[in-house]
């Protein structure tokens, strides 16, 4: 291209024409002033450069940057509650953004970026605690940060049966929690850290109370049995256990040595009171009578038939009630609510012997003479047992 073609295209000036033909033989400030246009020029061409370059870049990028801030701004959501049931495993350690992951991932929340904002907006994001939610998919992250409130995480329920002696109560309970047995027995020795009654002369059995009891993710084998024993205290209060065994003439711990044989002698809740009766019928005769009951025998033997053997009857051992006057030295089994009720209040008769006559349906009849008792142990034989 020519001087003068490119000067036309940048709007020289036509005076400059002849100036620029004649080489060197310009004025001095004529060649001054065209320097200084030239210069304007620069600087009117490079900001007109960058703008065309920009505009080029904002007209092909542009809907993918559009979209990109439009989603930082106004995340994907779902709205309403949601459908169905998903559960979500919290981890300790776990921050929010790792737990929106999640929610996506499992489809209970839209987008990860929802989750973090309604987190954050309710000033909860420091409030999450390891455990496991029910959620539901395609919710509203707001309501998924609701229903992750530590307050509704899932609690394992664990239901320990009346009547299990404290070697199948830790058992059952390493069962069903899948924490080491180990911890439960040495959790079990553990006197202070249950907070165990004076009475109970530092031994669980007896007052690990049966019930069903919600455990959480980190619970331990300690706060469990301690959860046990404030069970049992709390039946023991409003049954007013102290002042009931005053009145009886026993202590507490011999109240819950009853309670716990009845609960394992009776096969039905209507019998306990009556069995209660034997008992202390038993107890009170001059000169004492022998309790003469086989599931002390059987706790003695650590085994689970509801008959002794007559030489099982003659083993050396303080649980042996054939052998031994009065109580055994400690409860044989950790008694329910009606078995403690029974023993606190006993019906009134005087029998002095029971025996379930048919083992099925597990009736228990009561005899006040050997003969009766005789006649019953015939029918029981005739059912089988």
């Amino acid at each position: 291209m020519s001087d003068l073609d490119l000067n036309s295209l940048l709007g020289a000036d036509d005076d400059e024409g002849p100036a620029r033909r004649r080489g060197r033989g310009g004025s001095r400030r004529g060649s001054g002033r065209r320097r200084r246009r030239r210069r304007n020029r620069g600087r009117f061409i490079a900001p007109l450069l960058a703008f065309v370059v920009l505009a080029g870049i904002i007209g092909g990028g542009g809907y993918y940057g559009y979209m990109w801030l439009n989603d930082a701004l106004v995340p994907d959501d779902y709205t309403g509650q949601g459908t169905g049931e998903v559960v979500i495993e919290i981890q300790s350690g776990q921050s929010a953004s790792d737990v929106a992951v999640e929610l996506e991932r499992k489809g209970v929340v839209a987008s990860v970026r929802a989750f973090t904002n309604a987190i954050a907006n309710a000033g909860a994001s420091a409030s999450l605690q390891p455990g496991s939610y029910k959620l539901r998919k395609g919710m509203s992250a707001e309501s998924a940060v609701a229903l992750l409130d530590p307050d509704k995480r899932q609690r394992e329920r664990v239901t320990i049966k009346e009547g299990l002696r404290l070697s199948d109560t830790l058992t059952t309970l390493a069962e069903e929690t899948g924490l080491p047995l180990n911890e439960f027995k040495a959790a079990a020795k553990d006197v202070e850290g249950l907070d165990l009654p004076s009475y109970a002369k530092g031994k669980l059995e007896g007052y690990a109370f049966p019930a069903t009891f919600e455990v959480q993710p980190k619970t331990t084998p300690q706060q469990i049995l301690a959860a046990m024993v404030d069970r049992y205290k709390k039946t023991a209060k409003s049954v007013e256990l102290e002042d009931g065994a005053k009145d009886l003439g026993h202590t507490p711990h011999e109240i819950v040595i009853i309670a716990s044989i009845i609960q394992a002698e009776a096969g039905r809740y209507e019998d306990m009171p009556k069995i209660a009766r034997v008992i202390y019928n038993r107890l009170e005769r001059e000169p004492p009578m022998k309790l003469a009951m086989d599931s002390t025998v059987m706790y003695a033997l650590n085994k689970y038939r509801t008959a002794a053997t007559f030489a099982e009857t003659k083993i050396k051992n303080k649980y042996n009630t054939y052998r031994y006057e009065g109580l055994p030295p400690g409860p044989i089994a950790n008694p329910g609510d009606h078995a403690i009720e029974a023993a606190l209040n006993p019906a009134k008769g005087d029998w002095l012997y029971f025996v379930a006559t048919d083992p099925k349906s597990k009736v228990t009849k009561f005899a006040t003479t050997e003969a009766e008792r005789q006649a019953l142990l015939a029918e029981y034989r005739a059912n089988g047992g």
